[in-house]
């Protein structure tokens, strides 16, 4: 397993589990799987409504003897309308996981038109050290980190953001790089699209690898951070299994050459206000 240093000094696994859309009984079965497979990286969030789940999986693990917390790397986020209530909102995640750490606490989206997500980094950076070794955001843009920076003079260890083959994120990943923040990619198999694609499936063919562990060795090599999700064992083991090869460089740029003009799946961080539009519209009829 790879590891990258962040900016506080922290080291996160390169290789990670996601559990997004994921039911309690998947997440769970995905979470047991992944660590007895060798993956020491978990990446959840309140809205996903399974840490629970993950957290009971986690915890059965250590029980079990298949590995130590501190051996963990655990993720959670902050979601939209609990921007005001940081310290509150992140206890309550260290609850249902059942521990007492995150080893990272991720802003889940920005919000702008909120206008609450500078304060929100700024209530996290007390909690780093203690209740979360780390804190970073996701879906962040220059501006938004440019605020982050002035506001705080603190700059996040992450950011995680949508990338996949067709929306490669060069520009956002070269402000985070200038930045000295780590790049995590979401979505990193675009949500299954990617993995029927023929030059990725020709590609894996002449390494002897499936699609997925394709585009997975694609991020590693690009240095983001990647968790893809998969709620069939089978499925996480392989994705484990992809550092026995390694891609030439003409296949590195063959694959972030697929970027179209539509390539983003999901919604625009600039744009995306979900879980706070009502508060915006009371703000604006004030």
């Amino acid at each position: 397993m790879e590891h990258i240093t962040l900016n506080d000094g922290n080291k996160i696994p390169q290789l990670g589990l996601g559990v997004w859309e994921l039911s309690d009984e998947q997440a769970y079965n995905s979470v047991r799987a992944a660590i007895e497979a060798g993956y020491r990286h978990i990446d959840t969030a309140k809205v996903y409504e399974n840490e629970e789940a993950v957290g009971r999986a986690v915890n059965d693990a250590i029980k079990a003897g298949d590995v130590s917390r501190e051996d963990l790397f655990i993720t959670t986020k902050l979601w939209n309308d609990d921007q005001e209530r940081v310290a509150e909102a992140h206890a309550e995640s260290l609850k249902r996981l059942g521990l007492d750490y995150v080893d990272l606490y991720l802003i889940h989206w920005p919000c702008p038109q909120y206008g609450k997500y500078a304060s929100a980094f700024a209530d996290m950076l007390k909690l780093r050290g203690a209740g979360a070794k780390s804190v970073g955001v996701c879906n962040f843009y220059p501006e938004a980190l440019d605020q982050l920076e002035k506001t705080t003079g603190e700059k996040p260890a992450v950011n995680q953001i949508e990338i996949h083959p067709g929306f490669s994120q060069v520009d956002q990943r070269a402000d985070n790089n200038r930045r000295g923040i780590v790049t995590e990619a979401w979505s990193p198999l675009g949500r299954g699209a990617n993995l029927e694609d023929p030059t990725i499936r020709k590609i894996a063919e002449e390494h002897g690898v499936s699609p997925a562990q394709a585009i997975i060795r694609w991020h590693i090599q690009r240095g983001d951070v990647v968790f893809p999700r998969s709620s069939n064992a089978d499925r996480v083991r392989e994705n484990f299994d992809v550092f026995g090869f390694t891609l030439g460089e003409d296949e590195m740029q063959t694959i972030t050459g697929l970027d179209t003009a539509d390539g983003r799946g999901g919604p625009d961080p600039r744009e995306f206000n979900v879980g706070v539009e009502d508060r915006i519209s009371g703000e604006n009829e004030k």
